[in-house]
């Protein structure tokens, strides 16, 4: 696998040619058009290799992780190393009629890819999947996961059918396939105004200081800078803007424009019009071309409220103890007399929740669903948490197969997948102007 170099952004980068034989043999996709200005005039040869070659060119080839070393025959139909070419369209099993990405990289660097009616995409910091059913159901194809927890990949592997590869740090580059979109809602607690409380009173280094968690978004760099997708979608928390003083902020908004050179977008979007949860994120859209792009601005017929998710049986084991719900109140007091918020939260039925947390198994202190005057409130079951992340609106038959502990750690670290779908519909609209 080649580590493609920086793109030099005063050329065009991409072509889109015709497959004019299914093998591609001499006679079909004819690069006149692209020579000088895209292709350098001084990679073209002699028709006949003995009389001269040109300019030796770099192209690599997608789907075999081939790169091979050739030049352009003077009639300027692609390129000479035809063997090679041949396996990739059988490889690919394109036909007359089909796409192909020419792509350049940099003056001499090319890759040669299929352009489907199906965007690719890669799932990375995967969890149990809620980028990839929103992605999917927009009509993306996942081409490759990842995700550390095992708790999480069982989750992921039960609905997907396969199991996440591991620990990114652990995974090549070129193991990695080609794909359109990266995906990553990369660890968000480095960041977290909760998370960076918690580990600055324990004395633990945040943020990118976090060696575990904080530094991976330096894999989604390395993954960007490798294999070069059209566009990619990041999810984290708010507070990922103010984090350090905006310092940490600026580092990725540097590495993403200035050492990639992707043109990008981002936007908090609070969830609350698409779930009844106040669940507020920020998303950065990037593209590879200077694309133009708007997140959606999502307007809902009908507020959904807290009581569309709810069920109306629900097992006993969920009800507070009589112990822990007096705790929860004298913890409340206390805080009140002490002139601050902390508290649970006792939600109405006909609004909205608080953020759903992965803390949420310790003491569900955060959304209760009251149950009237004469019994104490209740916590959310699992399923209750897949309608509140909007899981179930888009794949009704989600299946939850971990302990409840476990559960509600896996959906308080996900996303709201209603959201993400529409996000994912404007970046096909976007990339689709361009690409297929």
């Amino acid at each position: 696998m080649i580590c493609l170099p920086k793109e030099n952004k005063n050329i065009t980068n991409i072509a889109v040619l015709d497959v004019k034989h299914e093998t591609l043999t001499q006679g079909n996709v004819r690069l006149r058009k692209l020579i000088d200005g895209f292709i350098p005039i001084e990679a073209v040869g002699a028709r006949n290799k003995k009389k001269g070659e040109g300019k030796k060119l770099t192209v690599f080839l997608s789907g075999i992780n081939k790169t091979i070393t050739t030049d352009i025959p003077e009639d300027k139909k692609l390129f000479r190393r035809r063997p090679e070419i041949r396996k990739f369209a059988r490889f690919h099993n394109l036909q007359i009629g089909d796409k192909i990405y020419l792509e350049r990289m940099d003056n001499n660097v090319f890759r040669l890819r299929p352009s489907t009616k199906q965007f690719t995409f890669i799932d990375l910091f995967a969890g149990i999947g809620g980028m990839r059913i929103a992605f999917e159901k927009a009509g993306g194809r996942c081409v490759f996961s990842s995700e550390w927890d095992e708790s999480a990949c069982k989750t992921y592997e039960a609905n997907f059918g396969e199991k996440p590869y591991g620990d990114i740090h652990k995974i090549q580059s070129s193991e990695i396939p080609d794909h359109d979109i990266l995906l990553a809602g990369f660890p968000c607690q480095p960041f977290s105004i909760s998370g960076v409380s918690k580990k600055n009173s324990l004395g633990k280094p945040h943020g990118f200081d976090d060696l575990i968690q904080g530094n991976l978004f330096f894999e989604i760099k390395r993954i960007l800078q490798e294999k070069r997708p059209l566009a990619f979608l990041l999810e984290n928390v708010k507070n990922l803007r103010s984090h350090d003083k905006g310092n940490t902020y600026k580092v990725i908004r540097d590495v993403l424009e200035k050492e990639l050179g992707y043109t990008i977008y981002d936007e908090v979007i609070d969830a609350v019009s698409y779930v009844p949860q106040h669940r507020e994120r920020i998303f950065i859209a990037g593209f590879r071309e200077p694309l133009l792009f708007s997140f959606p601005q999502h307007q809902a017929a009908r507020k959904p409220v807290l009581e569309d998710i709810l069920d109306k049986n629900v097992p006993e084991k969920y009800t507070l103890t009589d112990h822990l719900w007096k705790y929860l109140q004298n913890y409340a007091e206390k805080h009140r007399k002490a002139g601050n918020g902390f508290g649970f939260g006792l939600s109405k039925l006909d609004g909205h929740t608080r953020t759903l947390s992965a803390r949420y198994y310790k003491d569900g202190s955060e959304i209760l669903i009251p149950q009237g005057k004469d019994k104490n409130p209740r916590r959310l079951t699992p399923l209750e948490c897949a309608r509140l992340m909007g899981f179930t609106r888009l794949k009704p038959d989600f299946k939850i197969i971990v302990s409840d502990t476990r559960a509600y750690k896996q959906f308080g670290n996900a996303v709201v997948v209603p959201v993400v779908y529409d996000i994912a519909k404007k970046i096909f609209q976007t990339l689709k102007k361009d690409y297929l």
